[in-house]
């Protein structure tokens, strides 16, 4: 097809996709390509705007490695990857929602036993975290597989240091045969995201700030459950309703106890000040 214009270019491309084999791969491209052209006349795109888009996620691209996913950030930051997360998992009330996945987790994280020091040296006030994991009947799920992961008093995760060799309030637990849960790590606290890339850029053109309120990341697994992969926020912070990824959830929101320098929920004595956290998980059963 030759001559096309604004007008008949779309419907040409979309007649390019007619032989397509994967259905689904070929509605998705579709509605992509109708969206993309809708949104380039909507706005009058210019060829200097285009050329700007371009670089933009070039240069995502370029600096994304091993340890640093921007493309998940630009993701978090435009509201997709937690509508993408709301449309995977709806559940019925009284399971604990899920929220976003986020840049950071790594895979073969280091085990730990119950009541174990998951910061593993991470700097921050120290903080004992507990309960339970129970099925949507207030059954205990035994043996879950716990994966937890925050960032540390710096508001860094132990992927963003350059000496990467050790992993810091990162660990791989499992529920105890009542279903619950204990372990020590340290205070969660707000943090940015990295912005010192392309998407922090993009944050502070649009007048946005980068900074998400403290969490701490779980994923929990368990046979005949689907997985769960939330945040469980601290009650107070003042970056709750600006969260830079949307991630909040109300449910999600809990409070963590201070308490003064004594003894802790485990017996160890403490000497200086921490914080207690208990939180209960409620698990969907897989269909």
């Amino acid at each position: 097809m030759r001559n096309l214009d604004e007008n008949t270019i779309t419907e040409a491309v979309l007649a390019r996709h007619a032989q397509a084999t994967d259905e689904r791969l070929k509605h998705i491209v579709t509605s992509l390509v109708k969206h993309l052209h809708a949104f380039a006349r909507e706005v009058n795109l210019t060829e200097s705007e285009w050329e700007a888009g371009i670089r933009f996620l070039t240069e995502v691209g370029h600096i994304t490695d091993e340890h640093r996913q921007e493309f998940i950030l630009l993701s978090d930051t435009l509201g997709l990857s937690m509508l993408v997360t709301a449309l995977a998992h709806r559940k019925p009330a009284g399971c604990t929602e899920a929220t976003v996945f986020g840049p950071f987790f790594v895979d073969n994280a280091p085990p730990y036993n119950n009541g174990d020091d998951v910061a593993n040296g991470a700097p921050g006030e120290p903080c004992f975290v507990s309960g339970a994991v129970r099925g949507p009947n207030g059954e205990a799920v035994s043996g879950a597989r716990i994966e937890v992961w925050q960032a540390d008093a710096k508001g860094l995760y132990d992927v963003q240091y350059n000496d990467t060799g050790t992993h810091r309030a990162r660990g791989v637990l499992h529920s105890l045969p009542d279903g619950r849960y204990h372990f020590r790590s340290i205070v969660a606290e707000p943090y940015p995201i990295p912005h010192d890339g392309p998407v922090g850029r993009m944050l502070d053109a649009l007048g946005r700030h980068p900074w998400r309120p403290a969490h701490l990341h779980f994923m929990i697994t368990a046979p005949g459950y689907e997985r769960l992969v939330t945040h469980v926020f601290r009650e107070g912070d003042r970056y709750l309703d600006s969260d830079a990824v949307f991630g909040v959830r109300s449910s999600l929101i809990a409070q963590w106890h201070r308490h003064p320098a004594g003894t802790a929920p485990d017996g160890t004595a403490m000497a200086t000040p921490y914080s207690t956290l208990e939180f209960d998980f409620v698990l969907n059963r897989s269909t």
